[in-house]
């Protein structure tokens, strides 16, 4: 079994640098057999949601799995649209369900609203709160782009831990302007959901064209297979970030574990994938950013 590295957030917190998702094709699923196979498989960080509506299978998945909690961190996010007075109630909710008195890291799903108007400010003081109790181990935002970075910081006396964003290549020409704002102003650590949609939802692009040799080279550098899903997540996590990732596949799951036994890319590679990645712009779960504040 792998051993995952930890990357050190800025509230001094250490995070698995690779977390099983429940979203995605489990959302609203019993994914309680799913996350006992990510948690035998190696994975100790899990990644939920309140909107994923299945708070209680997760929970269910990490009771069967016999880990301790100490070993495992837990994720979930803020229902968008829940009001400032409304956050506590909702995360002790999501800690029944889940069966935990306390979550690793709590998100701002999304900002929805705009931020000019006063609610994203009032929604982070509810979560400092939630945090200053201990509810909260960490605590951050999930899809903030650089205007609703600012309005959070405006009033924050905890900065954001993490920022949660579709983070792949087709989407680094706007996202990455957000994880380059986050990291020099406050350590703000970015995570990636869907970091593999430019090779499988958008298979044929320019990005395959650049990921298929560094395939071929690396694995043949290293004298085993590196597959493109190393490429892309070494990608991610040379950047400073981390991976949020799931498959209800055994093998799938494995594979996505070596990716720390993988060789590193070089600064020719990452730049070559950034270039590739300018030439087709491509969300896949959110739409325009602009949509965010609406």
């Amino acid at each position: 079994m792998s051993t995952i590295p930890t990357i050190k957030l800025n509230d001094g917190n250490a995070v698995p640098a690779i977390a099983f998702g429940t979203g995605s094709k489990l959302f609203g699923q019993d994914c309680a057999s799913s996350v006992q196979l990510a948690i035998d498989c190696g994975f100790t960080h899990l990644d939920g949601a309140q909107v994923y509506g299945n708070e209680a299978f997760l929970g269910e998945g990490i009771k069967r799995s016999g880990k301790a909690r100490s070993e495992l961190f837990i994720v979930t996010k803020l229902q968008p649209g829940t009001k400032p007075r409304e956050v506590r109630a909702s995360l002790v909710e999501s800690l029944r369900k889940l069966g935990l008195d306390f979550v690793d890291l709590f998100l701002i799903h999304s900002p929805l609203m705009k931020p000019e108007d006063g609610t994203l400010q009032e929604l982070w003081k509810a979560m400092e709160a939630v945090h200053a109790e201990g509810l909260a181990k960490s605590i951050g935002v999930s899809n903030f782009m650089i205007d609703d970075l600012k309005a959070v910081l405006s009033v924050a006396k905890v900065v954001p831990s993490v920022n949660q964003m579709e983070l792949h290549p087709y989407t680094w020409k706007d996202a990455g302007l957000a994880v380059e704002y986050g990291l020099a102003n406050g350590g703000i650590t970015p995570a990636s959901y869907g970091g593999l949609s430019s090779i499988f939802r958008a298979a044929g692009g320019p990005v395959d064209q650049v990921v298929t040799p560094m395939v071929e080279r690396l694995s043949k550098e290293y004298g085993k297979s590196v597959t493109p899903a190393h490429v892309l997540f070494k990608w991610i996590l040379q950047k400073g970030g981390i991976v949020v990732t799931t498959s209800s596949k055994e093998e799938r799951l494995k594979e996505y574990l070596e990716t720390f036994q993988a060789p590193d890319l070089t600064a020719e590679d990452i730049r070559a994938i950034d270039q590739a990645g300018t030439e087709k712009s491509e969300r896949f779960y959110w739409g325009n950013p602009d949509k965010f504040r609406k």
